[in-house]
């Protein structure tokens, strides 16, 4: 089974295009969206609803015997192909953690099996983050007395971004086996390189601004006018390259109006992350393209962690859905999880004309 997850996971990072940013209301609602992104098959993604008092049990390279553990609290996460692995998740106290690819630049420590009790599949980091916690801090202090791992080294690392609801947001990387917190005050995330070299990057594009250019005259008679409303943006990077990609959050983040609520805000993260669907056939050559795909972005999330309620919608339903954590008592209800679809087809509203 774990061999067979470990595969899937390979095959995922031939799109490691995840992209996330993160808003606030004007009535101070914090609003953390993402995108999730594999292009080479369709995924068969769910939801877990995993309540207070459930027991984890965390895989390791040599079967299903790392760290087992019972949840503090309850939370509802979404995960890809295979159940434990939740890549996006929010809990009853409103923090919320999610997984990034993170290829070629994060490295864990070598596996120990004599420390199998301890041990953590780095593709189950966030279930624990969200059974355990509720700041911060307490998962900065806990990382000691963890080991993180990969269940193949082939798959590659991932980072994470954990976000408290009071809008502290932190990225965590592991490079030569340590962990390093950085503050994210930006609130963007995609993927490879590390976050601090995407900062630097952005210094690339201090030209960047909303609106559209002034007139320039080079000389009497010949005078440059922008062709269209937004130019101002004129070269922001259009690619699906994680640097790319960082960059275009960036700037469609920040020039972004702050809407009067969360549900606006909420509706405003979708329309953002809009930019970052990734068409089916763009990252593939014509003979290789992959059938019953209609998109790299197989699922966007966007969680009010306020409100605590979850909207998602995904490549083949482009309506969008909640759970309302509010509603659910994590006390009383039973570990379960569904398909994000019933019916991979996107459903079409008929309008009747009399």
């Amino acid at each position: 089974m774990i061999a067979v997850a470990a595969a899937g996971l390979f095959a995922a990072t031939e799109a490691d295009a995840c992209t996330g940013i993160y808003l606030t209301a004007q009535d101070g609602s914090r609003v953390a969206a993402r995108t999730v992104e594999w292009a080479a098959t369709p995924m068969q993604c769910g939801y877990v609803v995993s309540p207070r008092g459930h027991v984890h049990q965390s895989f390791t390279p040599t079967g299903e015997n790392g760290m087992k553990y019972t949840g503090v609290y309850g939370y509802v996460g979404i995960y890809t192909e295979y159940e434990p692995f939740i890549v996006e998740g929010v809990n009853e106290t409103g923090l919320a953690a999610g997984l990034f690819f993170f290829p070629n630049y994060g490295e864990y420590a070598p596996y120990d099996k004599t420390a199998d009790a301890k041990t953590i599949c780095d593709m189950q980091f966030v279930s624990w983050v969200l059974s355990q916690f509720s700041t911060i801090d307490q998962v900065k202090d806990a990382m000691s007395r963890i080991n993180l791992v990969t269940l193949d080294s082939k798959i590659g690392a991932v980072h994470w971004r954990i976000i408290e609801p009071s809008g502290r947001m932190v990225v965590l990387e592991i490079v030569g086996g340590v962990p390093h917190f950085y503050e994210n005050q930006l609130g963007v995330l995609t993927n490879a390189p590390g976050f601090k070299w995407h900062l630097t990057n952005l210094n690339n594009y201090i030209n960047m601004e909303p609106g559209s250019a002034a007139d320039q005259t080079l000389k009497p008679g010949i005078t440059l006018q922008p062709l269209g409303h937004g130019s101002g943006m004129l070269g922001l990077p259009g690619d699906f390259t994680s640097p790319s990609r960082f960059v275009r959050a960036t700037f469609f983040q920040t020039t972004s109006p702050t809407w009067a609520t969360g549900r606006e805000t909420v509706v405003q993260a979708f329309h953002i992350l809009n930019n970052f669907d990734i068409p089916i056939g763009s990252q593939h050559a014509k003979a290789d393209i992959p059938k019953g795909l209609p998109s790299a972005t197989q699922f966007t999330s966007v969680t009010d962690q306020t409100a605590l309620k979850m909207y998602y919608r995904t490549a083949w339903n482009s309506n969008i859905r909640c759970i309302d954590l509010m509603s659910i008592d994590f006390h009383k209800v039973r570990y379960q999880s569904h398909p994000l679809d019933k019916s991979q087809e996107q459903p079409v509203e008929m309008i009747k004309i009399n």
